[in-house]
């Protein structure tokens, strides 16, 4: 699909990987609609990179009637989707039992709501508009990115709830991939490592670069460009489908 002319959904899109995939969808001649509680953030998205290709809705993944009314809004001043990546995710540290207390049962369910069920609600409803576009001479209609995490596959202590959110994606790929194929639409998945994003923006230089020497080369923390990279490269390769493809430097997660 080319990204010149499409229009993109971009959940979490007002910072980090989703930030930086918006930037790419707008440098390659796309619209972009940025769906965030971040307010700020996203408004001046918009204001950089101009309204007449950006818009903004503050929107809550886990809730339908907020991705409805974000959606709506897409189509109503863009006219289609045919991109949907999804970005938006929470993360948390505790461990199944702790020093005091078992893993708090409401920060597991907060955090499977938001990772995996909020990727969900919003490729499900992305996807219904999809079917709609006319297709392209490959026959294709739409293509949805998720992001998941190495922790699908090396999660740490700790990290039960982040890596059951994460794998969920992963192990969904597959079946919606061909559950869509009939209205040529691809559907993959991005597992990144250790990505230089807010979530590691307070940390201190010395563990950054700590974090960095654990990956096998590059040694460093990977960039928000490169994830939005790999998501141009998705978009434009008809053949890519139904796969979750690592985007990690080789690393390898050790137990903590």
């Amino acid at each position: 699909m080319k990204i010149n002319g499409s229009v993109a959904v971009v959940t979490g899109g007002a910072s980090g990987l989703g930030e930086a995939t918006v930037e790419t969808i707008i440098e390659n001649g796309g619209y972009a609609a940025i769906f965030d509680l971040q307010e700020e953030r996203g408004a001046a998205l918009v204001e950089r990179l101009g309204s007449d290709r950006v818009l903004y809705v503050k929107t809550n993944v886990t809730s339908e009637d907020d991705v409805v009314n974000a959606i709506n809004q897409t189509i109503e001043k863009f006219g289609a989707i045919h991109v949907a990546v999804n970005c938006a995710g929470i993360g948390a540290a505790e461990k199944t039992v702790g020093k005091e207390k078992p893993h708090d049962l409401g920060v597991f369910t907060r955090v499977i709501q938001v990772n995996l069920i909020g990727t969900f609600n919003v490729l499900r409803l992305a996807a219904e508009k999809m079917t709609q576009n006319a297709p392209n001479e490959e026959g294709e209609r739409g293509v949805i990115i998720n992001t998941a995490s190495v922790a699908a596959f090396d999660g740490q202590m700790g990290q039960a709830a982040y890596s059951a959110s994460k794998g969920g994606i992963v192990g969904m790929t597959l079946p919606i991939a061909r559950d869509l194929s009939r209205h040529g639409i691809r559907v993959l998945t991005i597992a990144p490592g250790l990505m230089d994003t807010p979530l590691f923006a307070g940390a201190p230089e010395k563990v950054r670069m700590a974090l960095g020497a654990m990956v096998p080369y590059p040694q460093r923390l990977g960039y928000s460009s490169e994830y939005a990279h790999l998501a141009k490269c998705i978009i434009e390769n008809p053949y890519l489908n139904g796969e979750t493809i690592r985007l990690d430097g080789a690393i390898r997660m050790q137990p903590k």
